[in-house]
């Protein structure tokens, strides 16, 4: 199948927040199979960006595409089901159940065995049952939670959670997944983790990867296109080596010029 030069493009986008300018005249795109990251300092308006792609804010003008179709009117369930999973900054496990069950409800994101069925609980949706399933322990494997796949959410640590939130996202087999800020609060061990297994997602299983941070060390490792964001406008586009070097992407991080 031919790659769609543009998985995700944003013309001329505007956010405006009561007379606040979350994003102005933003443009960039994504192309299918990369690992793209949106860097910049807090409020920079990555996570706005993310928002207008998963349909959880719409621009004020500009038009944002995913697959070619322009999502201006589509609401963030129809977007998932383009193939659009998400973390968020913030954990959003349950926190009473176990890891397996958490990944469970992204799995079950592909049954379909009918309400009659599903009550009756019929062959085909045990069929369907083991599928999720499938999926599920696949992940706990990938990920390598193994040992967590029956604990509960609230005993685990911080970083195994933010794995397990990845691996809900997982569960959904999506073709696009943004993750908003996968690295925070973790130590450095963690961090080094997370990245060798975001890595391992998208180049292991094809996905393409969209990522937000503010720390650009683990960026700078991993990310092959790089946009660096600052009060609501784009700094900068391209490979990340790139803008380690651009005088006003240093400026926005260090707040001095050189």
């Amino acid at each position: 199948m031919a790659l769609i030069n543009s998985l995700i493009s944003f013309n001329n986008v505007n956010l405006n927040f009561g007379g606040v300018n979350a994003l102005t005249e933003v443009s960039f795109d994504i192309k299918e199979k990369s690992l793209f990251a949106i860097i910049g300092p807090n409020g920079a308006g990555k996570t706005s960006i993310f928002n207008c792609i998963s349909g959880i804010y719409r621009p004020t003008s500009g038009i944002v595409k995913i697959f070619d179709q322009d999502i201006k009117t589509m609401r963030p369930d129809a977007i998932a089901n383009l193939g659009v999973s998400r973390t968020f900054q913030n954990i959003e496990l349950f926190e009473n159940m176990t890891t397996l069950d958490n990944i469970l409800i992204g799995a079950h994101r592909h049954i379909d065995y009918g309400s009659i069925a599903g009550l009756l609980f019929s062959k085909k949706a045990r069929k369907e049952e083991e599928k999720a399933r499938k999926i599920a322990e696949d992940i706990i494997d990938f990920l390598e939670i193994e040992e967590y796949r029956y604990s509960y959410i609230l005993s685990l640590p911080y970083g195994i959670q933010k794995r397990i939130e990845l691996a809900r996202a997982l569960a959904m087999k999506p073709k696009v997944l943004l993750l908003d800020e996968p690295a925070a609060g973790m130590n450095n061990e963690e961090t080094e983790d997370i990245a060798r297994f975001i890595l391992d997602i998208h180049e292991e299983l094809g996905v393409t990867v969209v990522l937000i941070d503010h720390d650009m060390n683990m960026v700078m490792d991993i990310a092959t296109e790089v946009i660096v964001m600052d009060f609501g406008k784009k700094l900068f586009e391209g490979k990340p080596k790139e803008a380690s070097k651009d005088k006003n992407v240093i400026e926005a991080y260090l707040g001095v010029s050189e």
